[in-house]
C-alpha cells in the first residue's frame, strides 16, 4: 500500500540537518522529495567526514555518514540557483510541487525570485517552509546559526552537565532534529488546512524559538517557582529518585515516576521501611530530601551486579535500564525486533545501513526502498519529467547550470 503522503511532492532546498531532517520524515511517509544540491559540491554534509561510506571494493566513497543519516528517500538534482537558468528550473519544479522547504538566511532567496512571496504568487496553494536560526524578523534575523551555538543561546547547555562541571551540549544536534520535527508537523498541518481551504501556507521556523520551547518543564519551573534552573547532572528536578546509580560492575538508570513505584522499588531491594519514612513517602518529600535518599540508594545498589539489580527492578515493575553505548542499542533485542536498523540497496556500496523512522502505521506502512542519493543521481530523470530533452539537459550541463 502507498505511503500516507504518496500524493505529495516536496522540493527540498535545505542543507545541513534541520530542514533535511524534516524532508526525510516526509519522504519516509511516502512523499516524493526532490533535493536540490549545488553542482560539484552538493550539500555541505556530504564532506563532513570521516567516516565515509565504503564502496563495494572497500575504497572510501564521498558519502559521509552525516549526510547519510538525514537524506534517505530523496532524489538528488544538481542545479546552480545563482544562475538565471537554474532559478527558472527551480521555479518550474516548484510549480509542480506541494511543498517547498528551505533553510537559507532570511531574505537570501528573494534575490533569486525563489522566496515564499514570489513562488506563492504563482501558486497560491504552495506550502512554503523556511527554517532559519532566528526567524524571518527580529534583531538577529540576518545571523547564521548552527545547532551548537543555539543549544548555548537557547538555555539547554545551562541545564545540561554535572553540577560543578562546565556547560555541556547534548550528544546529538538536538535543536536541529527538533526543528526538523516541528517543521514536519507544521507542514502536515498546512496540508490538512489546504484540503479544507485550497490555500497554501508560509511557515517560519526559527531554531532559537525551538530551543526556547524545548525548555519545557525547566522554563515553567522558573516561571512558577522563580528559581533559575541549573545543571544537576542526571538528577531530575521534579521527580525522585531519577538518576544514575552505581551497581557492583557499572551503572544503571533508575526512573521512578510515582509513589507506587517507589514502594515497589523499596520492596524489591528489601528496604520496605524506606517507603514508610516520612522523608520519602511522597514525591515532594523525596525531591526535598534527595540529598539523603540518593546516597542510601547508591549504597544499597552497590551490593548488586547490574544484571541482578535490573532483574529485580524489572520483576517489580520499576522503570530502570542499562546505559548502553551505540552498538549496544543496535543489538538490543527490542530494537532488533522493531527493525530499527535496516540495510538499503546503494549504487556505490551495494547496501547502506540506516536507522529508520520510528513511525509505525498499520494501514499506510512506511517503506524504506530509496537510499540516500548520490550527488545528482536523479538530475536527468527529474528534468526529463519537466519536459527537458537530452539536448536541453546537455546544454545546461555544458553551462554549469546542472
Amino acid at each position: 500500500m502507498a505511503g500516507a503522503l504518496s500524493h505529495i511532492r516536496v522540493l527540498d532546498l535545505g542543507r545541513i540537518m534541520a530542514a533535511p531532517w524534516a524532508t526525510q520524515i516526509l519522504a519516509d511517509l511516502g512523499a516524493d522529495v526532490i533535493k536540490i544540491e549545488r553542482p560539484g559540491a552538493g550539500d555541505d554534509t556530504r564532506s563532513w567526514g570521516p567516516p565515509f561510506l565504503k564502496a563495494e571494493d572497500g575504497s572510501a566513497t564521498k558519502e559521509a555518514g552525516y549526510f547519510l543519516s538525514v537524506n534517505r528517500g530523496k532524489r538528488s538534482v544538481t542545479i546552480d540557483i545563482a544562475m538565471p537558468e537554474g532559478q527558472a528550473l527551480v521555479r518550474k519544479l516548484a510549480e509542480g510541487c506541494d511543498v517547498v522547504v528551505e533553510n537559507f538566511k532570511a531574505g537570501a532567496l528573494q534575490r533569486y525570485g525563489l522566496d515564499a512571496d514570489s513562488l506563492r504568487a504563482v501558486k497560491p496553494s504552495l506550502i512554503y517552509c523556511s527554517v532559519t536560526g532566528f526567524g524571518q524578523d527580529g534583531p538577529r534575523r540576518d545571523q547564521a546559526a548552527y545547532d551548537f551555538m543555539i543549544q548555548a543561546m537557547g538555555g539547554l547547555m545551562s541545564i545540561t552537565g554535572e553540577k560543578d562541571g562546565a556547560p555541556q551540549k547534548v550528544g546529538v544536534p538536538i535543536v536541529d532534529l527538533m526543528t526538523g520535527m516541528y517543521a514536519a508537523v507544521a507542514i502536515l498541518a498546512a496540508i490538512a488546512k489546504r484540503e479544507r481551504t485550497g490555500q497554501g501556507e508560509t511557515i517560519d521556523l526559527a531554531m532559537l524559538d525551538v530551543a526556547s520551547g524545548m525548555l519545557a518543564n525547566q522554563a515553567m519551573n522558573f516561571l512558577v517557582g522563580g528559581r533559575v534552573p541549573h545543571r544537576a547532572g542526571n538528577r531530575h528536578p521534579n521527580i525522585q529518585p531519577q538518576d544514575v546509580f552505581p551497581a557492583k560492575d557499572g551503572f544503571i538508570v533508575l526512573a521512578v515516576g510515582n509513589d507506587g513505584q517507589f514502594v515497589k522499588l523499596c520492596e524489591a531491594i528489601d528496604r520496605a521501611d524506606w517507603a514508610r519514612d516520612p522523608r520519602f513517602a511522597r514525591n515532594q518529600d523525596r525531591v526535598k530530601n534527595e540529598g539523603a535518599l540518593t546516597p542510601m540508594l547508591a549504597e544499597r545498589f552497590s551490593e548488586f551486579t547490574r544484571a541482578e539489580l535490573i532483574a529485580k527492578l524489572d520483576a517489580a515493575g520499576v522503570p530502570c535500564g542499562p546505559i548502553n553505548a551505540v552498538p549496544d542499542v543496535l543489538e538490543d533485542p527490542q530494537v532488533r525486533h522493531r527493525e530499527m536498523l535496516r540495510h538499503l540497496p546503494h549504487p556505490l556500496a551495494g547496501r547502506v545501513p540506516q536507522i529508520v523512522s520510528p513511525i509505525r502505521m498499520q494501514d499506510a506502512p512506511l517503506s524504506f526502498d530509496r537510499p540516500p542519493p548520490t550527488l545528482g543521481q536523479h538530475t536527468n530523470d527529474v528534468l526529463a519529467e519537466l519536459g527537458l530533452g537530452d539536448d536541453d539537459r546537455a546544454a545546461l550541463s555544458a553551462k554549469g547550470v546542472i
